[in-house]
């Protein structure tokens, strides 16, 4: 009796949890697409069917399932979230992400509130929050349950989409409140690996944030790995483990993946794309391509203009 009372109660729970979230939601996504919205932050998605697997890249942020299922696959993880639950990103890496539950009847509605790492490391300080052990695992992506408290400061940041003269007043106190919660939650040892200075885990994220902004340029992983104070073994094992991949992975769907954008969008053609996104050999960049998105540049950007998908 007493093992059904507590199963009802978080059923209830998180029943509550949907409801809020979903008529505030399905008030701004009438129909299927991607909504930015006022908070410059904050996005809202619908879709009302399932999807193929895409490649992606996933930043800094917290995203939530309102409706439906979706599963993100970093490396050889599977990441299956549902409503209830809270998937937080703390650093930027290449996943192959999709709703695996959506209907007509049943959309699947999606949330996303980008974060700033510098926010963190603030707001950390500021509360003093414990210094995370070298010994505590990171990993780039966690998922846990959505907490009342984040969920009714959610709810309130969706709710002030309404009242478009406060935004710039209460956004952003909203978001630190957000952020606090996090830090203070199931989710805060993640996060205090910002604050954890010369930790292996801050000199991976710095190593990260470099190859984010230089993937088109000659890597090499022993100069990456002295950098980072490092021995190039203890820092490949550092970055498989946060990431899912190991660094020349991590630069290759980098660069696959912006190949895929300047192809599509800007409609480069694949020799100038191989060449833009840094490589030498145009053979080696349509052998990778068709490795990571199952066909040639050609004819997987035909399939996508096609089929009008987004990436």
């Amino acid at each position: 009796m007493h093992v059904k009372l507590k199963h009802d109660k978080k059923r209830f729970h998180m029943n509550t949890i949907n409801t809020n979230l979903i008529e505030l939601a399905n008030k701004i996504t009438q129909t299927d697409g991607d909504y930015p919205t006022t908070i410059s932050e904050l996005f809202l998605y619908r879709r009302s069917r399932t999807s193929e697997p895409m490649h992606c890249l996933h930043g800094f942020g917290l995203a939530i399932t309102i409706q439906g299922g979706k599963s993100v696959t970093l490396g050889d993880k599977v990441l299956d979230y549902s409503p209830g639950k809270a998937l937080l990103t703390t650093v930027d890496v290449p996943v192959v992400s999709h709703i695996t539950r959506a209907s007509i009847a049943e959309p699947y509605i999606g949330m996303l509130l980008l974060i700033e790492a510098e926010s963190v490391v603030r707001l950390a300080a500021k509360m003093n929050s414990p210094i995370t052990k070298k010994e505590d695992p990171f990993h780039a992506m966690s998922i846990e349950t959505l907490d009342d408290g984040l969920h009714d400061a959610l709810v309130r940041l969706l709710k002030l989409l309404d009242e478009p003269t406060l935004i710039p007043h209460l956004s952003p106190l909203i978001q630190e409140e957000i952020i606090m919660r996090l830090l203070a939650g199931a989710h805060g040892s993640k996060l205090r690996h910002f604050v954890t200075k010369e930790s292996p885990s801050q000199k991976i994220v710095q190593a990260i944030a470099w190859l984010k902004v230089n993937f088109t340029q000659i890597m090499r992983v022993n100069d990456l790995a002295a950098n980072a104070c490092m021995s190039p073994s203890v820092f490949r094992r550092h970055f498989k483990n946060i990431t899912g991949m190991s660094p020349v992975q991590y630069q290759k769907q980098l660069r696959l993946q912006e190949a895929r954008q300047l192809m599509l969008n800007q409609k480069i053609d694949v020799g100038s794309t191989a060449i833009q996104v840094g490589y030498e050999s145009v053979s080696q960049f349509n052998r990778e391509y068709g490795r990571l998105f199952g066909n040639p540049p050609f004819r997987d950007i035909k399939k996508m203009t096609n089929s009008s998908v987004k990436v």
